[in-house]
């Protein structure tokens, strides 16, 4: 599985727990390629040869000396990474960051995406203050056609030592091709598979509290869907459990998490049933990816779901 690895970087240290992570799997799994990409920059205006740095927002000469310069510090700064991946390659384009690493994921046939929350070391904390994710990662998640993994926070266990997934659901048409993804993960890998919702016991536009006997319901009711929506479709497969809680969703599902100590958590880009290319990160799935302790699976169009 993971035949096809693309790891979206900026070559600095805001991109060090991701890489932990796309080496982590890379090496497990034998990939059969990993792609270290990084966008060197933006064109200042048209046919220009000179570009702004992603990273140091400075102005650049885009030539081809330029560009050795970075491979070079990108072979330097993952070289000991390198060595337990037996094909790794290093790639590097001029243009639009999120442009850039989807057109490399089609033209290269991948698989999985991994990246940070964040492209830029400034970003990390005023973006978690502002519950905001980067842009970068939103419009990849948003575009791509194979899952994404965002890593956010250093990784304990990463994929060494996987055995817990945990599948977030709101029971969305967008949250099934999610689910397909965790269950094959689980199933591959030999992993638990917890299935989780939260029943959400807020009175947005309600106007009035919940009762115990209607939120008991909604449990009941949860637990009837997840047998119908997805242990039906998992055949012989027994290694799972069902969980549903009451309380604001993405809180319960990092607290959830965090007791299982989840190795992955797995969830729909977006949690409205809209058009996948309509749609913005889901609030549920930006707080998650903003305070997992674990990788956080993004997962959008059902068509293009990986081949495990």
């Amino acid at each position: 599985m993971f035949e096809k690895i693309l790891f979206a970087t900026t070559a600095s240290p805001t991109c060090d727990n991701a890489a932990k992570v796309a080496f982590d799997i890379a090496d497990k799994y034998d990939s059969e390629k990993l792609t270290v990409f990084h966008v060197l920059g933006i064109p200042t205006r048209a046919y220009s040869p000179f570009v702004k740095d992603v990273r140091t927002g400075e102005t650049e000469h885009g030539d081809s000396e330029y560009k050795q310069w970075v491979l070079e510090e990108m072979k330097n700064t993952y070289s000991k990474q390198m060595e337990g991946v037996e094909y790794c390659e290093l790639d590097t384009k001029i243009g639009i960051p999120h442009a850039e690493v989807l057109r490399a994921a089609r033209e290269k046939d991948i698989n999985l995406i991994v990246m940070g929350a964040h492209t830029r070391e400034e970003d990390t904390g005023a973006s978690r203050y502002r519950s905001v994710a980067g842009r970068t990662m939103q419009k990849v998640a948003k575009a791509a056609r194979c899952p994404v993994l965002i890593v956010s926070r250093p990784c304990e266990t990463c994929f060494k030592l996987f055995s817990h997934v945990v599948f977030g659901t709101d029971f969305s048409k967008a949250a099934d091709s999610a689910f397909q993804f965790a269950y094959e993960v689980a199933k591959d890998v030999g992993a638990r598979l917890h299935l989780f919702h939260s029943c959400d016991i807020r009175s947005i536009g309600t106007g009035r509290e919940q009762t115990q006997e209607e939120i008991e319901a909604k449990i009941d009711k949860a637990r009837d869907l997840m047998e119908q929506k997805y242990v039906s479709k998992m055949g012989d497969f027994d290694n799972y459990d069902i969980e549903i809680w009451e309380g604001i969703p993405y809180v319960e599902i990092l607290k959830f998490a965090r007791e299982k100590q989840s190795d992955l958590i797995v969830m729909a880009h977006h949690t409205r049933t809209i058009d996948p290319d309509e749609a913005e990160l889901g609030s549920t799935v930006e707080q998650v990816v903003l305070r997992s302790a674990c990788p956080v699976a993004s997962v959008n169009h059902p068509d293009k779901m990986i081949s495990l």
